[in-house]
């Protein structure tokens, strides 16, 4: 007959699982990597939609180059970036669309990009205001334009 609590039990039983207190070490060093990793990845969040406002800042640019090349002139201001999109009655020679999709004049923070005609800044402006929807700004709130 075998005895209850053998060397032979104790040692499968020490090697059958981890132990609360491993656990709890294990989810401990996990948090603290959340924690510096954490903040690193929501930097690189916000610099990353800058990044792409530029980006699609360009193809706007770029599709009312077109826009001018078809129609002659940019849109006015009343007829704003969704001439790109749908033909507007005034314009003569319209040749488009110059861009497929309409979320196309979506900023990466949800809001339609912006138009000028005249800009500021040159002859027309295309531009978002960033995360905090103001003009001004820093960082992931600073401005995005087509200057």
């Amino acid at each position: 007959m075998k005895k209850p609590f053998s060397r032979l039990n104790r040692e499968r039983r020490a090697d059958g699982g981890f132990t609360l207190l491993e656990m709890l070490v294990v989810l401990a060093i996990m948090g603290l990597l959340a924690a510096i990793i954490a903040p690193q990845v929501l930097k690189y969040l916000g610099t990353s939609r800058t990044q792409t406002a530029k980006v699609q800042i360009q193809n706007v640019a770029a599709a009312l180059e077109l826009y001018r090349l078809d129609v002659g002139r940019y849109p006015t201001q009343q007829e704003g970036l969704n001439s790109i999109i749908a033909a507007p009655s005034t314009a003569v020679g319209w040749n488009g669309p110059y861009l497929q999709k309409p979320s196309a004049l979506m900023d990466p923070w949800g809001q339609p990009y912006l138009y000028r005609s005249p800009g500021k800044h040159g002859e027309i402006d295309v531009y978002s205001l960033g995360s905090d929807k103001a003009e001004g700004g820093t960082g992931e709130a600073t401005d995005v334009g087509n200057w």
